[in-house]
């Protein structure tokens, strides 16, 4: 699936996949967050730390009926930090960037934090 927009020189698409790197390379730079983690918890409610390569399997991006965006963000915090003031950081520094890069206009961006790691 991908996302259309059109131009007056033509119509532009956006894989799912792109805009799950580049959320996720967003969300990854954001202090206080060790990394992006799966949708679905893995044994025991332990969320999976994902790699780079595999980001796309914690974004969820919706079309709605009305073409307005959605962007869900599956993430893991480090222990100690105010969770409220992370998510809000992710949020702003990923809507803003999705709008800066693709010029796509997304409504909503839920932050699902699945997971908290102590960094030694």
């Amino acid at each position: 699936m991908s996302i259309s927009k059109s131009t007056q020189y033509g119509n532009i698409n956006v894989s799912i996949d792109a805009i799950a790197s580049l959320a996720g390379g967003v969300v990854t730079e954001c202090y206080g967050v060790v990394g992006m983690a799966s949708q679905k918890f893995v044994k025991d409610g332990i969320a999976e730390l994902l790699k780079k390569d595999n980001y796309a399997k914690g974004v969820v991006v919706r079309q709605l009926d009305n073409n307005d965006l959605e962007l869900d963000l599956y993430i893991i915090v480090s222990y100690g930090v105010k969770i409220s003031e992370i998510v809000h950081e992710v949020q702003m520094r990923v809507k803003y960037m999705l709008e800066k890069n693709l010029e796509l206009d997304f409504k909503k961006v839920n932050v699902y934090v699945q997971d908290v790691k102590v960094i030694k």
